[in-house]
């Protein structure tokens, strides 16, 4: 196998575009709106999944609207490596020569840039770009007027930049300084991409016009080393995670109102306890609104009811997210029974732990736990569960924000679980109404990060020296954590070495070539150092350049 170190792992996306020249605009083409999409390598244009994931999601919502709108699949046909070995390590998604890549970004760039500069002037534009396509999208945004743009969205950049992910504990793992941008990246430890990121990513004229989609594990842009997660973006739903947010920018600047509801599940928590009576019937038919509309706008509910442990009780559940229909929530209301109690805390830590634990909550959709009690809440559970433990399940499902119905007295016992799970607390029956409103009219996306309690160590590595030999040949030094090192040169993966000392082969020196090390370890990757070989001699272009360090074996995908 010639070339089994450049063959090992593919790196990313190779896409080349073909700038368009300036032309006359006619009147048919002056649309409302115009979607442009950058594929990633080795897709085939207008057929593949990741842009037809995207336009159908996109355009299921764009088609309630008076709108005229066009979608382009950016036109580049894609450049791939072909080695049996990509088969067999089942990681075909992309790959190419050294130089291939960054040709391809720039024609990727000039034809974006072209498409838009040349369109007439009302029509504004939404860009989408997929790994590769990423980088074309952010790459042309600093060669085009922001006032054209409505958003544009990046999904598994090889470049991304999140400064808030760097350290050994990042700001991000504490839910503190996230970017504008950073719109679902659960990986609190992303920070650089595969690639070394694009810093700055966002420019001020850009703040709240573009959103960054990174897969949980997703090798070209999270701290891990996940083939799967770079290629599940339409599995994942993402796609449709991102029509939902470029749809309400859409509608926000062109001044439509929508009739198109978010998905939403509620879960109703019921105090039961023998005081609670009154207040039940009070707020009855309130939560039955509640139920109602979320039914009635494609969503769904359930229904709980929990008193103290040592009553003795255990929680009750009368209908779950996929049992629940109105008739049956409103019947088993009617039916609820209040008796027992005694001492005033009741075990709420415990009962919603346990509802968030095992409702089948649905990815995407604004989660709720609505709470009705007349009491406070024993801090920890009688069974040892803690009120860290319900905020961090809170936030780790998406979160599930938590809205406490009760009496005045009790407030100040409940504003920090509210503020921690980003709800509210409701003390009177005017604020019911409109909470019901709030809840129904909330439209949030998925986790913009996962908060983490343990350090999570990434691997390191420090370059001692890099020789230049007489023959145009490289010597790198380096000492990694791990022991194991990927190594790029340009946009190529030349493959993954276990030693400390290594030598790189027929560069062409002829140009500036960057050399990316990353270290590598089974539960993830650090941050890339990158050098830049510059030292140009003017030799003729040799062929691809080979990794010359003995290989350790390595895998084409390394999951948590």
């Amino acid at each position: 196998m010639t070339r089994f170190f450049y063959a090992i792992l593919i790196a990313s996306l190779i896409v080349v575009g073909i700038p368009t020249n300036s032309r006359h605009v006619n009147a048919s083409d002056c649309k409302d709106l115009k979607i442009i999409f950058a594929r990633g390598s080795g897709e085939e244009q207008n057929t593949n999944k990741s842009y037809q994931a995207f336009k159908t999601s996109l355009e299921e919502k764009l088609k309630t609207t008076a709108l005229s709108y066009d979608f382009v699949d950016l036109e580049y046909p894609a450049i791939a490596v072909t080695e049996d070995l990509f088969v067999a390590l089942g990681a075909i998604f992309g790959g190419g020569s050294s130089y291939a890549f960054g040709d391809s970004v720039n024609m990727g760039i000039n034809n974006l840039v072209s498409q838009i500069n040349t369109s007439c002037e009302k029509t504004k534009f939404v860009l989408a770009g997929y790994s590769q396509g990423a980088i074309v999208v952010i790459n042309s945004l600093n060669k085009l007027s922001s006032g054209k743009l409505i958003y544009a969205a990046t999904f598994g950049d090889p470049k991304l930049y999140l400064p808030e992910g760097a350290g050994l504990f990042p700001a991000a793992c504490r839910n503190q300084n996230l970017s504008n941008y950073r719109i679902y990246v659960p990986d609190c430890f992303a920070y650089s991409g595969l690639l070394g990121g694009t810093n700055p990513y966002q420019t001020e004229s850009y703040i709240d016009k573009l959103g960054t989609w990174c897969n949980k594990m997703d090798i070209m842009c999270s701290s891990h080393f996940s083939i799967s997660n770079h290629v599940s973006y339409v599995e994942d739903n993402l796609y449709e995670d991102a029509a939902r947010i470029i749809f309400s920018k859409v509608a926000k600047f062109f001044d439509i109102k929508s009739n198109i509801a978010s998905p939403h599940d509620t879960a109703i928590l019921l105090d039961t306890t023998g005081s609670m009576g009154p207040m039940i019937l009070k707020y009855k038919d309130e939560t039955v609104r509640l139920a109602t509309e979320t039914l009635n706008a494609g969503g769904r509910v359930a229904l709980f009811e929990y008193r103290d442990l040592d009553d003795p009780f255990k929680l009750v559940e009368h209908c779950n997210y996929e049992s629940c229909t109105l008739e049956k929530f409103i019947k088993a209301i009617d039916n609820i029974e209040v008796t027992g109690g005694g001492d005033e805390p009741e075990s709420l830590l415990s009962a919603s732990l346990h509802v968030m634990r095992n409702l089948n909550w649905q990815r995407g959709a604004t989660k709720s736990l609505v709470v009705l009690t007349d009491a406070g809440f024993l801090s920890p559970d009688r069974d040892g569960t803690t009120y860290r433990q319900v905020v961090e399940m809170s936030r780790k499902i998406d979160p599930v924000n938590f809205y406490i119905i009760t009496e005045d007295y009790n407030e100040e016992k409940y504003l920090a679980l509210a503020e921690d799970t980003d709800g509210k607390v409701v003390t009177n029956f005017d604020e019911l109404s409109l909470l019901t409103d709030y809840i129904i009219e909330r439209a949030d996306s998925l986790p913009k990060v996962e908060v983490v309690e343990t350090e999570f160590i990434k691997p390191t590595l420090e370059v001692h020296n890099v020789t230049r030999i007489a023959d145009g040949s490289f010597k790198i030094n380096l000492l990694s954590s791990t022991g194991k090192t990927l190594v790029i040169l340009n946009d190529a993966v030349l493959g993954v070495t276990a030693e400390n000392e290594f030598t790189i082969t027929d560069i062409d020196t002829s140009r500036t070539n960057t050399l990316s090390l990353v270290p590598i370890s089974d539960s993830g990757r650090g941050d890339a150092v990158i050098i830049t070989l510059d030292q140009p001699l003017n030799e003729p272009e040799p062929e691809l350049p080979i990794l010359k360090a003995p290989n350790t074996g390595f895998k084409s995908e390394i999951m948590l």
